[in-house]
């Protein structure tokens, strides 16, 4: 198992391990034949493949193009928004896929482990139930069996959660938790959190321990969406944090968590700023409306968020004034390897700069204490 580095971080110029809790590795970086080579026989036509179309590798489902992999013709581009290309390293299109690379890239950039969303976080769409249980589930076993393996007390690649319905995601939750991942994933916007439902999902979560995460995707109700090169790459990444206000709305006033109390919600690339005021206005509501509706918990918003979720972020240029208001104890550091906003391979710096004005206790908690604890790593 390869070591991780240690480098001064702190203000005061104390060492010590630093954890990402959401970095990716995107369809594009997805070993071609993992599908083909783990899903039975009868799915393998349908399920996702790599073909060639016009000089271009691309990954098929369902008989959609999903998108790329590895490196496009025209990578250049790609390359100078991707950390690992700015950062001058060598790159087929499938290193952050790539355990034995990933890891090499963690010794570069100083850290000691890696929470990994795949490509379900910003979409992977299968429409069969069938074929999306076997798809899912596939993607699950690969994750513990090699990509994990190669270091399991650095490497954590989320697990798959199906979305057609809560006994698929709360079987397949309870068998990934019995084979050693860390952590799952769901598709918060293809299902309505707050149908009672899905407490199935919710109350085996609670039994496992298993974290659920819910993340930003690739849209906006507006339409606006990244195009690489483009404007509205720009707009679309300011207002993409935003998008889990709905979903935090829903579970924090529906009775998701009062319910469940031994869930634990990630909201993965959140983001801290908006944060505390949805807290305050979501308990100015609480107050004002609760006697008055049908259902409303018995304890403030905040109080559920404080009890059972974590918002993550990467830099923040006022992570110093938010994560006191949302408790250092809720709030989870990532560099975003391999993305355009990621600190990699200077996230060493980027904390030092970013998180210069926490205390020293806050700061261990909020870049290595509350990921290990959450996914248990050691620490």
């Amino acid at each position: 198992m390869t070591a991780p580095a240690t480098t001064t971080i702190s203000a005061t110029g104390t060492d010590t391990v630093v954890y990402s809790c959401d970095d990716h590795l995107d369809l594009r970086a997805v070993p071609p034949t993992l599908w083909e080579s783990r899903l039975p026989a009868a799915l393998v036509e349908a399920g996702p493949r790599v073909v060639d179309r016009n000089g271009e590798r691309v990954w098929v489902c369902e008989g959609r193009v999903l998108g790329g992999s590895g490196n496009p013709p025209n990578a250049a581009l790609l390359k100078s928004l991707n950390a690992i290309g700015r950062a001058g390293i060598d790159d087929d299109g499938y290193r952050a896929g790539t355990a034995a690379l990933r890891l090499q890239d963690l010794d570069r950039d100083g850290l000691a482990a890696s929470v990994v969303y795949g490509p379900l976080a910003l979409g992977l769409p299968v429409t069969d139930p069938t074929l999306m249980d076997a798809v899912y589930a596939a993607w699950n076993d690969w994750a513990v069996e090699e990509f994990a393996a190669a270091a399991p007390d650095r490497l954590s690649a989320l697990a798959f959660l199906p979305s057609h319905s809560p006994d698929a995601a709360a079987a397949e939750l309870e068998r990934c938790a019995a084979i050693g991942h860390r952590g799952a994933i769901i598709d918060v916007f293809a299902i309505d959190p707050g149908d009672p439902a899905w407490d199935r999902l919710w109350g085996a979560a609670a039994e496992t321990g298993l974290p659920i995460s819910f993340h930003l995707k690739d849209g906006t109700s507006s339409g606006l969406r990244y195009q690489v090169g483009k404007w509205q790459s720009a707009a679309f990444a300011t207002v993409l944090p935003l998008q889990l206000d709905e979903r935090l709305a829903i579970v924090l006033f529906s009775g998701v968590l009062e319910r469940n109390p031994g869930l634990t919600l990630v909201l993965a690339e959140s983001g801290l700023g908006w944060l505390p005021y949805f807290l305050a206005r979501a308990d100015m509501e609480w107050r004002e409306l609760g006697p008055k509706l049908d259902y409303a918990p018995k304890v403030p918003p905040s109080e559920l968020f404080a009890r059972q979720v974590y918002a993550t972020f990467e830099e923040d240029a006022h992570a110093e004034l938010f994560v006191p208001m949302l408790g250092a104890e809720r709030c989870m550091w990532a560099s975003d390897y391999p993305h355009t906003d990621s600190t990699f391979p200077e996230s060493r710096r980027a904390i030092a700069e970013t998180l210069s004005g926490l205390s020293d206790a806050d700061r261990h908690l909020v870049t290595a204490a509350n990921c290990a604890r959450l996914y248990g790593f050691p620490i």
